[in-house]
């Protein structure tokens, strides 16, 4: 097995298992961006000259990594202010079903506008719940997130394709802030409608850069008022109304979306394949031990598939020891985050594990 902890030097410190929260910055990322602001230190604006180029770049690598055409990637900050700019192009008055604790950046940005909103539970019966409300209240959108923040429960994505056949006029808008990077994903071949993700959590691409992908046929279907001079700049939106024009108005930061690209091409590099085959052994691993040791809440145990996010039962004792321990989690909701990456071990599980069962 590659020697995948090499990149992240933290992680001979610390059990790091806390990419849920904030994914680490590998050194190769790290070696672009010291050499980008070496080159901005000793050329200035002859390096900004360059913008257009790079961030062409960067939506090109987005693309190829997701399966959707360059002219339909925009490049945000992050995700809640592209979702916003989203939202506000959507006409007032639709009918927005969401999930109930959904992530706040999520249905905050439809609650706080003027849209009728219906919810659905989330729990082991997540697909079912959602199938019964739309076919109740009949919304003309459904956002969410594919994984949950809190537990780490994630939603089935043939269930979303065949959504969409039984209501191919339901618009998904999908959050994929903790799902991208943990397994190949074919944006065009997906039910999703659009796709927003940030990306400073398991692609390891750093803080201030986020991506939304469109259906070509979003054109006629938002229309965000945004606008600036940059949104009529570059290779792929230099034409009146281009639609990820409106999510780009102002000037983009080329070492954050440089920093992207750069872990797009360790990810490349590394194999995805490789990782969503050890993110799923991880996962499975890390279910079956604390099924075992009752430390799981009976909707992730009666669901079949999971992601790598996991909610365990502990207080704040149990937390303040593992950090004691140089574990790194996140205490959420009634208990004690932990998410597993590529870089994991099964020897990080155990420890994990020892550590718990020391307490008792």
């Amino acid at each position: 097995m590659k020697n995948f902890k090499k990149q992240f030097p933290i992680l001979g410190q610390y059990t790091y298992l806390n990419t849920a929260a904030s994914g680490l910055l590998p050194e190769a990322v790290l070696e672009f961006r010291q050499d980008h602001d070496l080159d901005f230190l000793i050329s200035g604006s002859i390096l900004k000259e360059k913008q257009g180029e790079v961030l062409t770049g960067v939506r090109e690598a987005v693309g190829r990594f997701f399966h959707c055409a360059p002219n339909r990637v925009a490049l945000t900050p992050n995700f809640s202010y592209g979702f916003n700019v989203l939202m506000e192009g959507v006409e007032k008055g639709k009918k927005v079903l969401l999930l109930k604790n959904d992530y706040p950046s999520v249905n905050w940005a439809v609650e706080s506008r003027d849209f009728e909103t219906c919810y659905a539970a989330i729990d082991e019966n997540l697909e079912q719940n959602i199938s019964e409300v739309i076919e109740k209240e009949r919304p003309d959108i459904f956002a969410f997130s594919l994984v949950q923040w809190i537990n780490g429960i994630r939603i089935d994505l043939n269930f979303l394709k065949e959504l969409k056949q039984k209501n191919p006029d339901l618009l998904l808008f999908g959050d994929g802030t903790q799902f991208c990077g943990t397994e190949d994903f074919d944006f065009e071949d997906s039910a999703l409608d659009v796709l927003g993700a940030s990306t400073y959590k398991w692609m390891n691409a750093g803080y201030g850069n986020a991506f939304f992908l469109f259906k070509e046929h979003m054109e006629e279907k938002i229309f965000p008022k945004s606008l600036g001079f940059n949104s009529l700049q570059g290779k792929y939106k230099a034409q009146e109304g281009s639609l990820i024009g409106k999510f780009e108005p102002g000037h983009l930061d080329t070492l954050n979306f440089g920093s992207l690209q750069a872990a797009l091409e360790l990810i490349e590099k590394t194999g995805m394949a490789e990782i969503e085959q050890r993110v799923k052994e991880l996962t499975s691993e890390a279910k079956d031990a604390f099924k075992k040791e009752g430390l799981l809440e009976e909707a992730i145990v009666k669901r079949e598939f999971h992601s790598p996010i996991f909610n365990i039962r502990g207080d704040e004792k149990l937390f303040q020891k593992l950090r004691s321990n140089n574990i790194i989690c996140s205490q959420r909701g009634e208990g004690i985050r932990v998410s597993f990456h590529y870089f994991n071990t099964t020897e990080d599980l155990e420890k994990l594990m020892k550590t718990i069962r020391a307490k008792k």
